[in-house]
């Protein structure tokens, strides 16, 4: 607990937009959580950024346009604690005040949302016309949709677009273009909030989305901006509020954030910058993904898993078993059909393991969603017409693909979570979270088995992320 003698009240500051009011009023309820008697006072008000709503962000000259104003704050001790959106914060630490605390992390990801009604022209056009002001975005998403939305492209166009998330989502309906995409964390934390102050913008969010359809961009190629989803805690250094602080400072949200952060700065840092990097952990080890072009022109696309094990690498793919190289196959794939599947089909959530495993003549219908257990299977059901609303991205069935609110629209109680049905073949993992459905039979072929030479094997199987597994010498 706080020394009520010495520490009563506490002054938070922040901008002054719905979200970044949520955001502080957050902070403030999880350190009352820890300090009841404590005396909160907020400090709202516009940033240099907030003002200017013409020119976009990475056309600015000044750096921290939504956070410069507040360091000053905290510096001549008009505040005593200042509430970011963490990626705002520009690369280079401050001299006179530090972050010293951050709550678990929102959804990193970015969110496209697309209007129903644009469907047919994007269809008869082959083109898409996305509102956007970053150029990380603009960037890694060019081709990405040719291969992930639900028709043939032959055009992306990005265009500018400032403000609030309300404003930009009234853009949307406003402007003769077909999507918007926005930070997934912004939308999933206004929603979610039960405080009637927000009852009104949430109504005509909820409005806006009903309109939509919307997808999930993975990270695998579109990798989030350094520091997207979290808050960041600014305080004047030796601040006396320090231990209140570790009170509620999530540790691996935080380390995640700052190697992000490093990463970009080691590229030059900014927000003109076209390079996104997101940092996650699992059990199996820490995933980062990487990618966009430097100002060097060095292009940037990696996903890295990092273990903390060192496993012996194979010379070559010809030394792999099964070979990459050579793509042989082991099994035919033989369809069901029937009455179970058809009414298996009907759910709302539907998780596909493979292309294989969604039927020819499935008819997706409104409301229902559609998840991949990896991206190569998003790409191909695409191609098929299908609306995919995310991934897994080959992480595993364990993966929380955090849907649950914009899932629920139209539900009475928006945070319920989905309850997957997962299609597969007849001897795919039964998963005790899922309602598990066989929609094909694998059946194996004869094939001759060459092991002479192998050293490692690998094995991918949905809930153990890829290991290479060895022996040596060589099987003789």
């Amino acid at each position: 607990m706080v020394n009520s003698k010495t520490l009563s009240k506490l002054r938070i500051a922040s901008r002054q937009s719905d979200l970044a009011r949520l955001q502080t009023e957050t902070v403030a309820a999880a350190i009352l959580k820890q300090n009841p008697n404590l005396e909160i006072e907020f400090h709202f008000r516009a940033s240099l950024g907030d003002q200017n709503q013409n020119d976009p962000l990475w056309k600015m000259p000044e750096k921290g346009v939504f956070t410069e104003d507040f360091y000053q704050d905290l510096v001549s001790e008009k505040v005593d604690l200042v509430v970011h959106s963490w990626k705002d914060l520009p690369i280079e630490e401050k001299p006179d005040t530090e972050i010293l605390a951050t709550l678990s992390r929102a959804d990193q990801r970015d969110l496209f949302l697309f209007k129903n009604e644009r469907m047919g022209s994007v269809q008869s056009t082959r083109s898409l016309k996305i509102l956007t002001s970053s150029p990380r975005r603009c960037y890694n998403l060019e081709g990405f949709f040719k291969d992930y939305f639900p028709c043939q492209l032959n055009q992306t166009q990005f265009l500018s677009v400032r403000g609030n998330i309300l404003t930009r989502l009234r853009k949307l309906f406003l402007e003769d273009v077909d999507g918007l995409i926005v930070a997934k964390a912004a939308l999933d934390r206004l929603l979610a909030s039960l405080d009637p102050q927000y009852l009104s913008g949430q109504k005509e969010i909820i409005e806006i989305l009903k309109k939509c359809h919307w997808m999930c961009l993975p990270l695998t190629h579109n990798p989030s901006a350094a520091a997207q989803g979290a808050l960041a805690i600014e305080v004047k250094k030796n601040s006396p509020w320090a231990r209140l602080l570790s009170q509620i400072h999530d540790a691996e949200c935080f380390q995640n954030v700052q190697k992000e952060r490093e990463i970009l700065a080691h590229y030059g840092g900014g927000c003109h910058q076209k390079i996104g990097v997101s940092v996650i952990r699992r059990s199996f080890g820490e995933v980062c993904f990487l990618r966009g072009l430097t100002d060097k022109d060095e292009v940037l696309d990696s996903v890295r898993l990092d273990t903390g094990k060192d496993f012996p690498k194979a010379k070559s793919l010809e030394h792999v078993f099964p070979s990459s190289a050579k793509q042989q196959k082991f099994f035919k794939r033989v369809k069901f059909s029937g009455p179970q599947i058809d009414s298996a089909l009907e759910s709302r959530f539907l998780w596909v393991t493979r292309e294989d495993a969604l039927p020819d003549k499935f008819q997706l219908r409104p409301q229902q969603v559609l998840w991949t257990s990896g991206l190569k299977t998003w790409s191909k059901l695409a191609k098929r017409g299908y609306w995919v609303n995310g991934s897994a991205e080959s992480l595993g069935e364990n993966e929380d693909c955090r849907i649950a609110i914009l899932a629920n629209l139209h539900q009475a109680h928006r945070s319920a979570e989905p309850t997957w049905t997962k299609l597969t073949h007849d001897e795919g993992f039964q998963n005790p979270e899922m309602k598990v459905i066989s929609t094909y039979q694998l059946k194996a072929l004869d094939f001759e088995l060459d092991l002479k030479n192998i050293t490692h094997f690998f094995w991918a199987k949905t809930l153990q992320p890829a290991q290479t597994w060895w022996r040596s010498p060589p099987y003789r």
